[in-house]
């Protein structure tokens, strides 16, 4: 999914969305900058309802889909998940936090070339990073 090319810089976190958790509402997919999250139907068992998922190869860790960024000064934060489905994961960590994410029986099993295996370069990525400083 992601463009072709290589990152400039890995960020330090990710956002994964528990897929268990997620109603499908879409409001993270309406706020993010940089169009890395997408709706996914219910598949595996008929009526489930849709949830939503993250492209890791881009996302940049900016945490919009999470909250919304205000001055420091202010004591009030605007949550974009109203169910808490989202949350940021070192990126050395981010393989093993997609493949136990959630969602439908077999779903993970039958996209792991699509969520685990980009998930397992990145992680990599970001340790050789982390490792050459």
């Amino acid at each position: 999914m992601a463009k072709a090319g290589g990152r400039k810089k890995v960020p330090k976190e990710i956002a994964i969305i528990n897929a268990d958790n997620c109603t499908g509402c879409e409001s993270c997919l309406e706020v993010c900058p940089v169009d890395c999250i997408y709706k996914v139907e219910g598949e595996s068992i008929a009526g489930l309802q849709s949830w939503c998922e993250i492209d890791v190869e881009r996302c940049v860790g900016c945490e919009v889909c999470i909250h919304i960024p205000t001055k420091k000064t202010d004591p009030y934060e605007l949550t974009v998940c109203p169910w808490d489905a989202i949350i940021l994961v070192p990126t050395v960590q981010v393989a093993q936090a997609v493949a136990n994410k959630g969602g439908p029986p077999g779903y993970m099993l039958q996209h792991w070339d699509r969520l685990v295996v980009p998930a397992q370069r990145l992680a990599e990525l970001a340790a050789e990073q982390a490792s050459a400083k």
